[in-house]
């Protein structure tokens, strides 16, 4: 499965990577890379769990536009 993730440097330097597709699905690293490779394994744990709960493993995401 592909997803699409989000990664930024938070105050204290750390990298944070999210997951939007996946509700709470969020970890850090000190380098980008490091930050990619946590929330690989972060999603995967995600998903054996939504899947053992019987949740669904994704919500919809959108694309929207908004005009400033």
């Amino acid at each position: 499965m592909k997803f699409i993730i989000t990664i930024f440097q938070d105050e204290d330097g750390m990298f944070i990577a999210e997951c939007p597709s996946i509700p709470g699905c969020v970890s850090q690293g000190i380098t980008e890379t490091e930050a990619q490779e946590n929330i690989q394994e972060a999603i995967r744990e995600c998903l054996e769990v939504r899947l053992e709960k019987g949740i669904p493993l994704t919500v919809i995401t959108r694309e929207v536009e908004v005009y400033i």
